[in-house]
């Protein structure tokens, strides 16, 4: 296993906070920026093959086949006795690892990021809450006694992928600790969403199948404690914990949260045994090595137990929580996401006109997205630090925190998965309120983007 200690290694913890929270910074948006254009690719090709003839009921159908996973009459991906179709797979067993990276990227922001402080985190964090009441507000305001109100939380959340993907596109004319804020931002929006979930899109609670996964998630809590550093240890119990809360009413996303939290975040060496564990290993070769080894030498059997302890060593220094996080970006940002993104954002406008846009379920997200997170991140940026509470991102100004509140209303990856929660048990009047709900997505998402990206553009400072 070859590691790149500059991606993989924390900061020391004796750096000052500044290091530790540029460094966390650093990482989240490495690791979420990249996969915006994929995410992007995914979202086009979905429409384009909704529409078109000949593929749209290929594709509709698709999504509906049956997934298995059987052990004699036991199958792991069922939900209530019944198999899940491929589309409930995507969203109740992939979007779950999605959720448990977020759940790590919570926990290291907590821990070493933005969120261990509060002098530091008090500016996003009230601009998140403010990004999440008012459009909610709104939504509520222009949908009170409609069949589509259950779907108010639709348009709280903000797309991490999407909004930092357009901030990477502007370059290094945005400071970085604007992008520290956005990040921060979406952090908090996420745990936003993960409680507008865990508490709005329960039903049928079987309290003995959740008082079982609670006991295994204390299992888990256990073996951080006694400082268990296996992987496989939390992984296997976790798939049992997700079952548990799959088949309980609680959305088992909630699940890949709560068993990330149960994630140790420190290593099994510390830095200093490291360094002496491979300097010892190392040792073992001469200055002669240098010249006999070369891409055809074939390693004696003490060579190989010698590059085997470095590479032991290697991995333990790398903390469980650590480990996951890097090695699961990279299929969440270019598989799962992407992969939800095509299985969701397939709509057909055949029969839908203007009207539609402009009006009802769509215009309510539309609004939320596009006016009610702009308003709600900015008004209430702008009275913390009017009031003291915080100061100003160093380097920024309120015209480029107007172009990050608007990129906030790129609601897409989590506005997908809450729509599809408030409407798929309401039947054949669900599946056209999806419809019309996925148009708002789009459109305001859209809408959003082009926004925060022109503002930022025009007000962000020259190349230097």
């Amino acid at each position: 296993m070859t590691v790149k200690t500059e991606d993989k290694i924390d900061k020391p913890c004796g750096q000052p906070a500044a290091h530790r929270v540029y460094y966390a910074a650093k990482r989240a948006i490495k690791s979420h920026a990249t996969g915006g254009n994929v995410l992007i690719a995914a979202t086009v090709l979905a429409l384009v093959v909704a529409n078109v003839p000949y593929t749209n009921e290929l594709y509709t159908e698709f999504w509906n086949q049956q997934v298995r996973l059987q052990i004699g009459s036991f199958n792991v991906f069922s939900h209530g006795g019944h198999a899940m179709t491929l589309l409930q797979f995507i969203n109740d067993a992939l979007m779950a690892i999605f959720f448990f990276t977020i759940g790590l990227e919570i926990k290291r922001e907590v821990l070493v990021g933005e969120l261990s402080s509060l002098k530091q985190a008090i500016l996003p964090v009230l601009a998140a809450i403010g990004g999440m009441i008012v459009p909610v507000g709104v939504f509520i305001a222009m949908s009170i006694g409609s069949e589509y109100i259950a779907g108010a939380a639709i348009p709280m959340a903000t797309d991490i992928a999407f909004s930092l993907g357009i901030l990477a596109m502007l370059g290094r004319r945005v400071p970085i600790s604007l992008k520290i804020f956005l990040t921060t931002l979406a952090v908090v929006d996420d745990i936003g969403g993960i409680i507008v979930i865990a508490t709005c899109y329960s039903s049928h609670i079987d309290l003995r199948l959740i008082i079982t996964a609670l006991a295994f998630l204390g299992v888990l809590m256990l073996g951080s404690t006694f400082k268990i550093k296996s992987k496989l240890f939390y992984l296997g119990i976790g798939t049992v914990i997700w079952y548990l809360f799959l088949n309980s009413g609680i959305h088992p996303t909630i699940a890949g949260v709560l068993i990330a939290f149960c994630i140790p975040s420190t290593p099994v060496f510390a830095p200093g045994k490291y360094v002496k564990s491979i300097r010892r290993a190392i040792s073992h070769f001469h200055m002669e090595d240098d010249e006999s080894l070369d891409r055809r030498s074939m390693l004696s059997h003490n060579q190989l137990d010698w590059l085997k302890q470095i590479e032991s060593a290697s991995d333990k220094v790398v903390s469980p929580l650590q480990d996951l996080e890097d090695s699961l970006h990279p299929l969440v940002n270019y598989l799962i996401i992407p992969l939800f993104a095509f299985a969701n954002a397939g709509i057909s406008f055949a029969g839908i006109g203007l009207s539609s846009v402009v009006s009802g379920l769509s215009l309510a997200i539309i609004c939320g997205l596009v006016v009610g997170k702009f308003v709600g991140i900015f008004t209430f940026s702008w009275v913390a630090v009017k009031l003291g509470l915080a100061p100003m991102p160093k380097g920024s100004d309120w015209r480029m925190i107007m172009g990050v509140s608007a990129l906030g209303g790129i609601g897409f990856t989590v506005s997908l998965f809450i729509a599809n929660l408030s409407f798929d048990s309401m039947g054949a009047a669900g599946v056209a309120l999806l419809n019309e709900a996925k148009i708002g997505i789009v459109v305001g998402s859209l809408l959003s983007g082009l926004a925060g990206c022109l503002i930022l553009k025009r007000f962000l400072p020259g190349r230097k």
